[in-house]
């Protein structure tokens, strides 16, 4: 089966998960900067949503260039990794509204905990597919990066609700750990060579 549908799809829903997701900054009344101090929160669980996004986005886009064919099993896998995002948008917008207390911080990490679960699902049933001696497995390895963020989540979430500042700053150490370009999957391949999915 062709990668290309689920590309295409994949990127279809995550940009309009980041439209929705910029949709809960709603325009205040009024016509100075000082309108715009309460909308702070809204904007910061915004950026945050957004840089996550991105890096799943990133990440989605580099793991399919490595991979030559999917089964259903990987078309369910990725469904259930776009089910977890599309509700960031939900979750963004009750953190934000309630300014990062400890019950909306918490469901954010929930959220953040089982995409990270289900791109990790759907890394193994892409692997199932492609082989363990793929690109894609000498590229990943034992995914330590991703392992050490699913752990992050599971004590930020508990967190949030003793300190939620603590919780918050965890889930952006995770997002700057991320933020940096993933380069497992592009070191596998010499510079002008190209990815040998791409035919």
């Amino acid at each position: 089966m062709h990668k290309s549908r689920l590309e295409a799809f994949s990127d279809g829903v995550i940009a309009i998960i980041i439209t929705i997701t910029v949709l809960e900054m709603k325009v205040p009344h009024g016509e100075t900067f000082a309108v715009l101090s309460p909308l702070f929160y809204v904007f910061l669980s915004y950026l945050l949503s957004f840089v996550y996004l991105g890096i799943y986005w990133s990440n989605h886009h580099h793991m399919l260039q490595a991979t030559r064919r999917v089964s259903g099993a990987v078309l369910w896998a990725n469904l259930h990794l776009l089910f977890w995002l599309s509700l960031i948008p939900f979750v963004t917008g009750w953190m934000g509204e309630n300014h990062f207390a400890p019950a909306p911080t918490a469901l954010y990490g929930g959220i953040l905990l089982m995409a990270g679960a289900a791109y990790s699902i759907l890394v193994r049933a892409i692997l199932a597919v492609e082989g363990h001696d793929s690109v894609l497995a000498r590229a990943i390895g034992k995914d330590v990066k991703g392992n050490i963020s699913l752990l992050i989540y599971a004590i930020a979430i508990p967190m949030a609700f003793v300190m939620e500042w603590v919780a918050g700053a965890l889930y952006g150490a995770v997002a700057l750990m991320w933020l940096i370009p993933d380069r497992r999957i592009e070191r596998m391949f010499p510079p002008g060579a190209g990815h040998p999915a791409a035919g």
